[in-house]
């Protein structure tokens, strides 16, 4: 049974996996005697080495569930290793450090922490077992996971007397007493297995590690994966903006809602307790993340390893407390802001600004829905996050969608359903056209398009196909057969016209894997789902098309705005339907800030740029507040200030606004063709593959003038000409 498990998981995970030389571990995991995995456990290992030559490299390989630091010599090499675990059900990731730059000739430790969350929620899959996994070898060196490491529970570690974060969040609320356990454990000697028995729940030692009954790739932990993603960018312990009391608690000023650990610096006595958590204590009625630390007697220093997000920092200081200095440490994703934006409505700026920290802020282990109510990988705020990073981000960000991407399709069932969030081990709920949006036009097609990255489609395309074809049904006329799924969630909001909605989504998923399909030279599928979309497009054309509108027979509300924007952006409206569906536009406000986007595409597509730009300017300002630098999940300030789907207007300001659209996959070949509206003038930026493209637009008349780079590598049509790599001004 156990070899059925490890080749499913090695089919699993094909198309991750760095080669089958990865796979030779030779360490063991390894836990501590008598050890109960329970949530929120931490656990601190150390190994002494002698070293006679330090290796000009040294790679370790190191995989927990769920996150670790890794300390060598006393100096800290990473900062929250470790991805929380599901790249399959059942699986986990490791990661590839190197080494060898913190070692030296002589002795050397080897220190790690390790937290397991342990418990159930929208974006982790827990293994039951705290353990560690270390292996880095050479010819000279050899350093691996085994019973001669020395173990503890860190009992300094637990759960915070705060309410517990919510069901969604795999992490829990840290407190730390620094009277049970040494905060500078990892510099410190550790205590022999034959010293003085400690009392309970004090720095415990028990001496040596454990190794676990169990090998690399086998059930709990799973097959193991190399991290496809950078580790985070750690920017240091920073100042806050600003300082103020207000009773017992100092405010603390953030320059950005972004990932913050907090950390402070106090002379106090034994056992006062001090709280840490954001402004975003709560969203939603939800409770999130904040932390503890008790303090031991003197003068010392702690910082929170569990990261919040906020505007602002509260600590709580006990009157006995006296604050002698507090920071913050800034980590995320490692990537650059490098997209621009700038033009002579001082509204759109402001837009791009939040947009970019909005998404920014929404990108970790995954690209999450919220940062503080869920941390959940939503695929249907995934299609318009990884769109956005192809102009908001440099080309790192492109490794974190091609890693959703791969999780989405490993999570399938067997019955060929798909669902979202993944990884998650508390909700398994489809939401059918959520689904089809991702694995569709604008998701996967959309990721390998503009990323110019097709390399993933073989792997993918089996389970896409069974999920079109085997769990959805056809009609007697040849339509997608309604489905509720785990979650009938096309949208939020009402007047949804739902049937014509799931029709639409349905075209463009089966639009997206007709180009898969002939990319793999599979032209006989290709041509099935052509027929499939010309019978929907007819009967669309024939049975939904009031004189007016699009809306389903017997659907007794008026014209979702939504359906008319898919049907242009998909090409089953024609021309000649689109002075009837402005007028629409003109009227009907339904679709939320998650389906906004393709209402500005459809009405760009239908060459109304001024329309676009007043819907923005009338829709946008009611998630844009001036106190928080990020958007609103929904209008009126509803909902989380940051969830990343609210920026997907980024994608049609550089698309259509500006004008500079692909032509041929990642930017090879690409237009500048803007619909500028009221817009006087334009200047934008973006990294490609293949470069970086800059656009600048200026209104002279009727006509524009336009400066433009074209990167190495790429050709760009403008004007009626085609443009050589190079600088190049044109009249447009």
């Amino acid at each position: 049974m156990r070899n059925i498990i490890v080749v499913l998981s090695l089919v699993l995970c094909l198309g991750l996996r760095a080669g089958a030389e990865e796979y030779a571990w030779k360490a063991t995991w390894i836990s501590k005697q008598h050890y109960q995995s329970e949530t929120n456990s931490w656990l601190a290992f150390r190994k002494d080495i002698d070293i006679e030559k330090v290796p000009s490299s040294l790679v370790a390989r190191i995989a927990v569930d769920t996150k670790y630091w890794l300390w060598i010599n006393g100096e800290l090499v990473v900062y929250e290793g470790g991805l929380k675990r599901g790249p399959s059900i059942g699986g986990g990731y490791y990661d590839k450090v190197e080494i060898a730059p913190y070692l030296k000739k002589g002795e050397n430790r080897i220190s790690v922490l390790v937290w397991f969350m342990g418990k159930a929620g929208f974006s982790h899959m827990s293994s039951g077992t705290c353990a560690l996994l270390f292996d880095a070898r050479s010819p000279e060196v050899e350093i691996l996971s085994d019973e001669t490491w020395e173990c503890s529970a860190q009992y300094g570690y637990g759960t915070a007397s705060h309410p517990i974060t919510n069901y969604r969040l795999s992490e829990s609320n840290i407190r730390y007493d620094a009277n049970l356990f040494d905060f500078n454990w990892f510099q410190t000697p550790i205590p022999g297995p034959d010293e003085k028995p400690v009392p309970r729940k004090a720095p415990e030692w028990l001496g040596s590690s454990i190794e676990l009954p169990f090998l690399p790739g086998d059930v709990p932990m799973g097959e193991l994966v190399e991290r496809p993603i950078p580790q985070w960018k750690n920017y240091g312990l920073k100042d806050y903006i600003s300082t103020r009391q207000s009773g017992d608690t100092l405010i603390c000023k953030l320059p950005y809602n972004g990932h913050f650990s907090p950390w402070l610096k106090v002379e106090a006595p034994k056992g006062a307790v001090i709280s840490m958590h954001t402004d975003h204590d709560m969203i939603s009625n939800a409770k999130c993340v904040s932390a503890e630390y008790v303090t031991k007697e003197g003068v010392q220093e702690y910082e929170s390893f569990g990261w919040m997000n906020g505007e602002e920092l509260y600590y709580i200081f006990p009157p006995e407390v006296k604050v002698l200095a507090v920071k913050f440490r800034e980590t995320g994703y490692d990537t650059e802001f490098t997209g621009t934006f700038s033009c002579s409505d001082p509204f759109l700026n402001d837009y791009w600004q939040k947009a970019q920290r909005t998404l920014y802020v929404c990108m970790r282990d995954t690209y999450y829905d919220c940062p503080d109510r869920e941390r959940a990988q939503w695929w249907g705020d995934e299609v318009n996050e990884l769109n956005e990073a192809f102009y908001l981000l440099d080309r790192k960000a492109d490794k974190l969608a091609r890693k959703g991407i791969m999780e989405l399709v490993r999570w399938q069932k067997p019955d060929g359903v798909m669902y979202a969030p993944i990884p998650c081990s508390n909700y398994f709920k489809e939401l059918p056209m959520q689904i089809l949006n991702s694995i569709g036009w604008f998701g996967f097609r959309g990721y390998a398009f503009y990323s110019g990255d097709y390399s993933f489609v073989a792997d993918v395309y089996p389970a896409v196909h069974k999920y079109l074809h085997e769990v959805w049904k056809l009609d007697s006329e040849g339509l997608p057969i309604y489905r509720i799924g785990g979650w009938d969630w096309p949208d939020a909001g009402e007047h949804q016209d739902r049937v014509a909605q799931l029709h639409l989504w349905y075209y463009l998923a089966l639009k997206a894997e007709a180009e898969f399909a002939r990319t793999l030279g599979k032209d006989a599928e290709a041509a099935e789902d052509e027929a499939i979309m010309e019978n929907i497009a007819k009967k669309l054309n024939s049975n939904y098309w009031n004189g007016s509108a699009y809306i389903t027979p017997g659907f007794e509300d008026l014209p979702d705005d939504r359906v008319q924007a898919l049907a242009v952006i998909s090409g089953v409206a024609g021309a000649d339907k689109y002075p009837m569906l402005k007028k629409v536009f003109a009227e009907r406000y339904n679709a939320t800030t998650y389906m906004f986007p393709y209402v500005l595409d459809a009405l760009y597509t239908m060459g109304e740029p001024q329309m676009a730009l007043d819907r923005m300017r009338k829709m946008y300002p009611t998630i844009m507040k001036d106190s928080c630098s990020t958007l609103y999940e929904h209008w009126n300030y509803d909902g989380t200030c940051n969830h990343a789907w609210a920026g997907g207007g980024i994608i049609s300001m550089i698309r259509q606004l500006a004008g500079v659209d692909a032509l041929k996959p990642g930017y090879q070949e690409f237009e500048v063709k803007p619909q500028m509206g009221d817009l006087k003038w334009l200047k934008t930026g973006f990294e490609t593959n293949y470069g970086r493209i800059e656009v600048s637009l200026t209104k002279k008349g009727k006509r524009i003038e336009a400066e433009i780079t074209v990167p190495e590598g790429t050709s760009c049509k403008a004007g009626g000409k085609t443009l050589a790599p190079g600088t190049h001004k044109v009249r447009l």
